[in-house]
């Protein structure tokens, strides 16, 4: 008899988690969490808990992490108010990567995978990929955002790579002799993977009718529903994510084999065995046919 892994999935009653459910119910043991046990349509998600994981008591839901293998963290506080308000909302959204990460390390959890975003990077994007002084986007240049979703997706990068290092034991201020020493395995490393997602959902090509350079980008940002299935799924079963410094941490950018990308899916088809199998240039066909004139560019018209 083979002994399902347990997943627990955050946000298990969202637009993405709805996506890759019908393929991890059969595969997984699933422990689902969310605020609310309705989809976006109204419908109740079976098996949902409803928790506040924003909350900082987190005796109130470390429960649900016992005996769990693998975490999907897709929970998300939206935003509200002005541009430079949108802080605060996102500061909750961070202090929840937090709780999920440390709720999963406390609890021994092996791996956590974790909804970033390609507005992680929205700088090279604003600043240089439209500005042709740049052609693609690896994962790892710095994360570097000009707006608040974008901060918190990656200020959640950088605790996944706190929690990966395994420096976070005894003396784990940096300031111990076997961390001085240059040994950072001071505790146990966990294996944490951050998905920059692009855009997760069918383009309503009506949207663009008058904007070729917006559905340029989107063609090269999304991702179709069994690409996100199939990267999450790996993101969990891969078992070695280490990266050249021997941390278990990757950063990989969520988008489907698009004609039109500059984000560089190198490393998910590298270390995760990434195979997407849509490209948004060929689902959209008839749109890039009638909308875009200017044919190739990315950046301004």
């Amino acid at each position: 008899m083979v002994v399902k892994k347990k997943l627990l999935i955050t946000g298990a009653a969202g637009y993405v988690a709805n996506q890759m459910l019908p393929r991890f119910r059969d595969k997984y043991e699933l422990v689902l969490l969310d605020t609310n046990t309705k989809n976006r349509d109204g419908e109740e998600v079976e098996g949902v808990s409803t928790v506040d994981l924003i909350d900082k008591d987190r005796s109130a839901y470390s429960h649900f992490f016992e005996g769990v293998n693998a975490v999907i963290h897709l929970a998300y506080k939206r935003r509200s108010g002005q541009p430079l308000d949108h802080f605060f909302d996102e500061n909750q959204n961070v202090q929840m990567a937090y709780n999920v990460l440390r709720s999963s390390y406390d609890h021994g959890v092996d791996r956590v995978v974790i909804a970033s975003s390609n507005h992680a990077s929205d700088f090279y994007e604003h600043a240089l990929i439209h500005g042709r002084s740049l052609e693609m986007l690896d994962p790892y240049r710095l994360a570097l955002s000009d707006n608040f979703y974008g901060w918190a997706k990656a200020s959640y990068e950088h605790l996944g790579f706190l929690f990966a290092c395994g420096g976070m034991g005894e003396g784990g201020d940096g300031l111990s002799e076997n961390l001085v020493a240059g040994n950072l395995d001071t505790s146990r490393k966990m294996g944490v993977v951050m998905v920059r997602i692009g855009a997760p959902r069918n383009l309503d090509t009506k949207q663009y009718e008058d904007k070729p350079v917006i559905l340029k980008r989107d063609l090269g940002a999304f991702i179709s529903p069994r690409d996100i299935t199939q990267l999450f799924e790996k993101s969990v079963e891969v078992e070695n994510i280490e990266n050249e410094y021997g941390i278990p941490w990757q950063v990989v950018y969520g988008i489907s084999n698009n004609t039109r990308s500059f984000w560089s899916l190198a490393n998910a088809r590298k270390v995760l065995g990434y195979e997407p199998m849509d490209d948004s240039e060929i689902l959209f066909a008839e749109a890039v046919q009638s909308i875009i004139t200017d044919a190739g560019r990315v950046g301004p018209a």
